[in-house]
Order: structure tokens, then sequence, then C-alpha cells
């Protein structure tokens, strides 16, 4: 699949130009930029880097092991774990622009030689059988209309016991979604489960569930105290457009239940 169908917002042709703006204005040097000046504006889920970092609390990562970020939107997830467990990160995503700003990024901070970023889709992955210990998928199936073919996947490169840690937004109570959202700008590109439904596609792929918690309620809390911070020219605003509107759209979808927050980590069988 090439550029052009992929959702608008993840191909804005600028996303590069227009982090590189954001970083300078916020005074940052990018001859000597470090990891941690990009955690405000690369974790693209909601949550941000907390919700990053706690779903990595959550799974056994040593500098030995081989990870997958399926989806890596600019690289965020891959880069923090990089950074800090000292482990070998791949990182796929559909765009191809997104995948140049990730190799943009990782060689400013220095993590280049710890990341390989690739151009490819999650439901057909560029890599053999099991090549992985852990896999992290995080707000990318909400994107996704096969579901059994990207856990199937997930599950065909990882190894026996390989966990694959999962953050996402599944379906609510049915009310009607206002657009745009974080993911789409419309209805066309949101592929939405319940929770039930994409917990048996999950275990149907060959997953055994070892972790799986509603934190609808809680994301909720931590996005409104995100909202309420001062400005920052750093952010996900900085390159994605309309960034408020959606994230104004997803948080009231979050509180009145349209939207649910599913944590997990599963284990390959």
């Amino acid at each position: 699949m090439n550029d052009t169908a992929i959702p608008s917002q993840y191909v804005t042709r600028t996303s590069r130009a227009d982090i590189e703006q954001a970083l300078v204005a916020a005074g940052k040097n990018l001859d000597r930029l470090q990891a941690a000046d990009l955690a405000m504006m690369e974790d693209f889920h909601t949550g941000g880097r907390i919700a990053t970092g706690q779903l990595a609390d959550l799974v056994d990562i040593t500098p030995d092991s081989e990870v997958l970020d399926a989806g890596t939107g600019i690289g965020g997830t891959a880069r923090y774990l990089a950074a800090r467990f000292g482990c070998a990160v791949a990182a796929v995503d559909l765009s191809d622009e997104y995948c140049e700003t990730a190799r943009w990024l990782n060689r400013l901070v220095g993590l280049d030689d710890r990341i390989v970023v690739r151009q490819g889709d999650v439901t057909t992955l560029p890599f053999d059988d099991s090549s992985f210990d852990v896999v992290f998928s995080q707000h990318v199936q909400m994107n996704v209309a096969g579901k059994d073919s990207l856990y199937q996947e997930a599950r065909r490169v990882l190894k026996a016991g390989g966990q694959l840690a999962l953050w996402d937004i599944t379906a609510g109570n049915g009310r009607e979604l206002d657009y745009p959202l974080p993911w789409a700008d419309g209805p066309d590109h949101t592929h939405l489960s319940t929770p039930a439904a994409l917990r048996a596609a999950i275990e149907t792929a060959g997953f055994t569930v070892k972790h799986w918690r509603d934190l609808t309620e809680e994301v909720g809390t931590m996005m409104r105290t995100m909202g309420s911070l001062p400005p920052s020219p750093l952010g996900l605003h900085a390159f994605v457009p309309n960034f408020r509107e959606r994230v104004k759209n997803v948080s009231e979808a979050l509180s009145d239940g349209s939207l649910q927050a599913i944590q997990a980590v599963v284990l390959a069988r």
C-alpha cells in the first residue's frame, strides 16, 4: 500500500520540518539533542510517554531482547525502549514519511545504531518467523480492518513464549463518535472492535492473555490533566493536523464511554 491510501494526518509531507521548527522554538540544540528532549512529541497515542512507560513496565526486556515496534509512527516507542533497555529494536510503519522522520530523529539522538526502521504493513510484516522476543503495538489496530491478519503476523514473528504488549482503543457503549479522532478524519478509517472481540481475535491468533486491564477512566483523567498544562512548542500538535480537536474528541469519547482503553500483555503459545 502506498502513502496515498494512508489517512491524511499520517502523510502531511511536512512532519520533519514541523518537528524541527518546534524543537528550535523550544530552544533545543539539534547538534546535542537527547532522547528525553523528544518525550513530549513522539508518542502518538492516548497517555503519551506515561502510557508507554507503564506498558514497558509490564514486559520483560533485557539488553539482549529483540524487540519490534509495529506501527512505530515517528519512532517514539522504539527510541524509548532502545534508550531505556539498551536493546535492539526494529520499527515498522506504513507511512514512508514517518519512517524517514523516525530515521532522522534516531540519528539526532544517537540511537540509529540500535534501531532499524522499515516501511511495511503490520498485516504482512517484512520479517522471518520467530524473529522477536517482544512486539509492541500501541493504537495501531483501530486503522486495521483485518484484525486476524494483524495478530497472526505478530504471532508469526514472535518466538514461542514471546510477549505482545498492547495499548489500544476499542468501541464502547455504541454512541456515535465525533471526528476527527487521532487516528481518523472520519469513519472510513476507523475499525473499532469491542474489547471482547479484540481479545477473541488475539487469543485465536495463538496468544494466551497474561494481563488485561480496562484503563478508560485512568487515561481519561490523565488526558484532562495533560490538557491543562501550559502551552509548549513541543507536542504532537507540532506535526499532526488539527491535533487539539482530535484530542478533544477522543477525550470526550473516553469520558462518556463511547470509547474504551485497554492495556494488555499476551504470550505467544
